[in-house]
């Protein structure tokens, strides 16, 4: 096999590097220095190396980096590669030069520098990673519509910390704002306030961290820069009363006509706390109905492992496939997935008398009504896939049971909701009681029961009197098993999929301790 400083690049040779845990270099034998370098996200980038200041063993060595293999082929990267090496031997220092003359660069030329080679996640779990098209995409669209018009003529150099805090409050105050019709059905919309002027700023920083990893600058002006950088803690999410209205309109708008696809990914949604783009793109390769999962291969934190609620799992089961494509809720037209649901969205809560409700508030929802009735940290977060509880999603071997019964605890009662039984609201204020844990509602398991059937009968006997109960699959192995024995009842739900479940007396008496099961039993 050949040494790497004896491979002669070719577009064939690139095309076949695969990336490895670290980034390595694969260095030409046709040209001295010129290398191709393949980073771990498999990014490859053409280099060259040499030794500057005339050369010997005391110089020190540099690396300039030529461009990105794709955009740039690997002739003209040879070429441009020759022409440095030329350079340097009369004496030139392309690297410090180059440096040099970035420092001199305006901000506008900075953000276009940005977008060609920056545009990597600088933290978390995906550190180093390209940024998702679409995040791309956003983020240059705020530097160019809020940077650009305050400071792009300024060099980079002559901003500091005080410059950065009045485009900061320009921003807030709607100084870049605009609608402009750019072509006969296109509209730019740019909406300033406190919230893009923080999106933009986090962009703004992360220009110049890049600035200043590539010496271009010698500080990042933004982190001595005085402004309101955290946004406001988003506080609102769904009573089970409003979980109610929203079903209610769901139901009504389905009646109506209204796109099914639109409304079940709704239902998702508010079933599961997912993200929008994780219900709306979701794959049938992804769905493990058998285990009660989500397995996404890519979402905002990567892969991703999510339990899903026995009521959202009744409903995938009951989506039908489409033949020609793997997408669960796929367009109408083309092969990508359905995008119809922000064109429908605002019909749902209008009906659901929910103004400024959005998606994202269903997400709220669930972890507000799995704190609120006693779940573990932990086990919500399991439910919403937060990147850092690494000790319940990090791991492929971590056990996933107890995350996917803390998303059916959850799911039963937003399902019940949905399906529009919930208690109303008492008129009168009442100090409010604290979260009663699930499991501390009844005694500990006595050994009468199978651990999942009495963990099912405690939620069961939580519920107020005269409650209707709450929604679950019909074929619930554990509440099957309960009205076989006696101890559970159950009626007819919305579809045959679904029933409503009740604690019958004998298990109200055997909760309370009155009565004991046969041994045989």
């Amino acid at each position: 096999m050949a040494k790497q400083s004896e491979i002669k690049i070719t577009k064939k040779v690139v095309d076949a590097a695969e990336p490895g845990a670290k980034r390595y270099v694969l260095w030409d034998s046709d040209t001295k220095g010129f290398g191709v370098r393949i980073g771990v996200s498999g990014v490859k980038t053409f280099v060259v190396k040499y030794l500057a200041e005339g050369g010997g063993r005391s110089a020190p060595q540099r690396f300039f980096t030529i461009g990105q293999f794709g955009p740039l082929t690997v002739e003209l990267a040879r070429k441009r590669a020759r022409e440095i090496v030329a350079s340097v031997l009369m004496g030139k220092d392309p690297h410090s030069e180059r440096n040099a003359k970035r420092k001199e660069i305006r901000v506008s030329a900075l953000i276009d520098l940005y977008e060609a080679e920056g545009c990597f996640i600088q933290r978390g779990k995906r550190q180093g990673q390209p940024m998702k098209p679409l995040t791309k995409k956003y983020t240059i669209a705020r530097l160019r519509h809020h940077v650009v018009p305050l400071l792009g003529r300024k060099r980079v150099t002559e901003i500091g910390a005080a410059d950065i805090e009045r485009f900061f409050r320009d921003v807030e105050s709607g100084k870049t704002a605009k609608n402009e019709k750019t072509k006969p059905r296109t509209r730019i919309i740019v909406k300033g306030g406190a919230g893009a002027a923080r999106k933009v700023f986090r962009d703004l920083s992360a220009v110049f961290s890049f600035a200043k990893r590539h010496e271009i600058v010698a500080a990042n002006p933004c982190e001595k820069a005085v402004v309101n950088k955290s946004d406001n803690s988003r506080t609102r999410f769904l009573t089970l009363e409003e979980v109610a209205r929203l079903g209610a309109a769901c139901d009504a708008l389905e009646a109506e006509g209204v796109n099914s696809k639109a409304l079940n990914i709704t239902r998702l949604w508010v079933l599961t706390g997912c993200r929008r783009n994780e219900i709306a793109e979701v794959k049938w390769d992804e769905v493990d109905l058998e285990n009660g999962l989500l397995v996404l291969d890519d979402s905002k934190t990567g892969k991703s492992i999510r339990p899903l609620c026995l009521a959202a799992a009744t409903l995938l089961k009951g989506v039908e496939k489409v033949d020609g494509t793997d997408y669960v809720f796929p367009a109408d037209e083309g092969d990508s997935y359905f995008q119809g649901t922000k064109n429908i969205w605002p019909k749902i809560v209008k009906k659901a008398d929910l103004p400024g409700v959005t998606p994202h508030t269903l997400r709220h929802t669930v972890g507000a009504t799995a704190t609120s009735h006693g779940e573990a940290l932990a086990l919500t977060g399991a439910i919403l896939g937060h990147a850092n509880l690494r000790s319940t999603m990090i791991y492929a071997h971590v056990q996933h049971d107890p995350s996917v019964k803390a998303a059916n605890r959850v799911g039963r009662r937003i399902a019940s909701a949905l399906a529009g039984e919930v208690k109303p609201a008492p008129r009168k204020r009442r100090k409010a009681a604290e979260p009663i844990p699930i499991k501390e509602v009844a005694p500990t398991r006595n050994g009468l029961l199978p651990s999942a059937e009495w963990e099912t009968l405690t939620e069961l006997a939580a519920l107020p009197a005269g409650d209707k109960g709450f929604l679950a699959s019909a074929s619930d192995p554990a509440l099957v098993m309960l009205a076989k024995r006696g101890f559970a009842v159950t009626e007819a739900g919305p579809s045959d999929l679904l029933a409503w479940w009740q604690i019958s007396a004998v298990g109200k008496a055997l909760i309370d301790g009155q009565v004991e099961l046969p041994t045989a039993a």
